[in-house]
């Protein structure tokens, strides 16, 4: 007999909880001496007979608020957080072996694709809920930087980039290359790329330029952005165990992070020999060095991602969640890229990916400011014919080319053709001074501003798709000489969020390929 079967169950399970919590980063490793020794004491302190004192140490080595509050919907207990810590425990075990990151040969077995495919998801939940902790196992214990720089970078890569480019094919579109892109962003710490071997620049920026530039290979979003009303939900939407339920949500696009990732690398440098600055503008800060990680930054991609994915109701007219009313309003600044016309052009007609790597990507600065506008309706309302717009023009920031619009101090007098009165779309300033908004649904979001750069002022207006807080302003100069262009993309993040997506020309149709570049925005400190 030990002298731990004297010892009452409350103070063993505090001497358990302080042994597997020492040390905070990695599993409790802590624990493994007391278990083996004697049949009381495991059967007092396993996983199967005493799951809240493990979910208790999970709680500590991981950040778990965030999910219990998106998951309430669910039964969340203290078996199912002992399933997810036994999950997570077995996959950063695997990453800090740096396990899977690399590959044999350019098909990878389907055993290898099922790691990649629990990985990766696993990483991408962990960010989107992140808080603090959940970023200090993934980068410290598991060293999950290196990890993703070998999946993405390195030419034996298991997301197999770099092998297709070898041999002259796009790098693959799928669900592995947009979860490690995402996370990429997530991670970046744009310092550790400079260096004066600039072996790991060059490899990283190659890749990264191809899924930002090459807008007519890698989505921007899904569904596609020329449809304001999508008839139906995204495809390809998984089914992923979480906190050991069953999780159905829809992977992101590939584009924004990418365009994050890209220009932030390549703003850092002074020089570079496929780069053309004009003026540097200030570089988007990448998540791991803005202030305070908080999981609430990540809330409208998890919202994005479920609701894509559900396929239990229609899409609606509603907001659900993926855009932050107000997170629109202010002044941005950043900048907008293009590529050679010529290049451009060979790239529609079926260049490799080299040739978009060997072209030079002009960057010039702009500035915008930018006011929304929301409509909110209620039962009383829809009644008296007060609803949104029509999906409109989606070259003119889905708005109707029969629709006329006059701003106010209060907003924003929209009529359009076929009705018989104007609707007033609110603006965020005079909602905010009411100090709460309007009674019903948001419903519609429209957007209306100016800018200007080198080139010209200009003016800008749009609005944001409900079901997945896309975002499409269109931009006339003011002179008329330079043409109207569309801007189109997601805000990545929130308080601390960037704006990040793609220009396109308006003179090609919507369901063709066009002339494309992408931009940058952040917020004006």
């Amino acid at each position: 007999m030990t002298i731990l079967a004297n010892i009452p169950q409350e103070v063993l399970e505090h001497i358990a909880f302080f042994a597997a919590t020492d040390s905070f980063l990695g599993p409790p490793d802590g624990l493994s001496g007391l278990l083996t020794v004697d049949r009381r004491t495991h059967a007092a302190l396993s996983v199967s007979a005493n799951p809240y004192l493990w979910s208790r140490i999970f709680a500590h080595k991981f950040d778990l608020d965030s999910a219990l509050r998106r998951l309430s919907d669910r039964p969340i207990g203290p078996a199912e957080i002992c399933d997810e810590f036994k999950l997570r425990c077995t996959l950063l075990k695997r990453i800090r072996n740096r396990t899977d990151a690399l590959a044999t040969s350019y098909s990878l077995s389907p055993t290898h694709r099922d790691s990649l495919r629990s990985i990766l998801w696993m990483a991408y939940l962990m960010m989107l809920e992140n808080d603090g902790k959940n970023s200090r196992q993934l980068r410290e214990y598991a060293g999950f930087d290196l990890w993703l720089k070998d999946f993405l970078f390195h030419p034996s890569g298991a997301s197999l980039a770099a092998w297709s480019v070898n041999v002259d094919l796009w790098p693959p579109n799928d669900e592995r290359a947009a979860l490690a892109l995402w996370l990429f962003w997530y991670t970046l710490k744009p310092d550790d790329y400079m260096t004066d071997d600039d072996t790991a620049f060059r490899e990283a920026s190659g890749i990264l330029k191809l899924f930002a530039l090459g807008a007519h290979q890698y989505p921007l979003c899904n569904p596609p952005w020329n449809e304001f009303a999508p008839p139906s939900r995204a495809r390809g939407a998984c089914a992923i165990k979480h906190f050991g339920v069953q999780l159905k949500i829809a992977p992101p696009a590939p584009a924004p992070p990418a365009i994050l990732a890209y220009l932030t690398l390549a703003n850092k440098l002074s020089v570079s020999w496929d780069t053309i600055h004009y003026m540097k503008p200030p570089t988007a800060t990448p998540p791991s060095l803005a202030p305070g990680a908080s999981s609430a930054e990540w809330e409208a991609e998890w919202m994005r991602g479920l609701h894509l994915a559900d396929t239990s109701k229609p899409f609606g007219a509603t907001f659900a969640g993926a855009f932050v009313p107000g997170s629109l309003e202010g002044v941005w600044e950043g900048l907008f890229t293009y590529t050679e016309f010529t290049a451009y052009a060979a790239l529609l007609s079926g260049a490799p990916p080299t040739v978009l790597q060997r072209s030079l990507v002009a960057h010039h600065p702009h500035l915008w400011k930018l006011r929304e506008h929301h409509l909110y309706v209620t039962d009383e309302l829809e009644a008296s014919d007060v609803r949104p717009l029509a999906p409109g023009n989606s070259l003119r920031g889905y708005i109707p080319n029969t629709c006329d619009f006059a701003e106010t101090s209060e907003g924003v007098v929209v009529k359009e053709s076929g009705r018989s009165e104007a609707v007033l779309y609110r603006s965020w300033s005079s909602i905010q001074k009411d100090g709460a908004p309007p009674p019903g649904k948001l419903v519609d979001v429209f957007v209306t501003g100016e800018g200007h750069s080198a080139w010209g002022q200009f003016n800008l207006v749009g609005r944001i798709r409900p079901c997945d807080g896309f975002i499409s302003l269109s931009k006339e100069y003011v002179d008329g000489d330079r043409g109207r262009w569309l801007y189109r993309g997601y805000m990545v993040g929130n308080a601390e969020g960037n704006l990040s997506g793609r220009w396109r020309d308006t003179l090609s149709p919507p369901d063709v390929l066009g002339y494309e570049g992408c931009f940058v925005m952040s917020r004006r400190r």
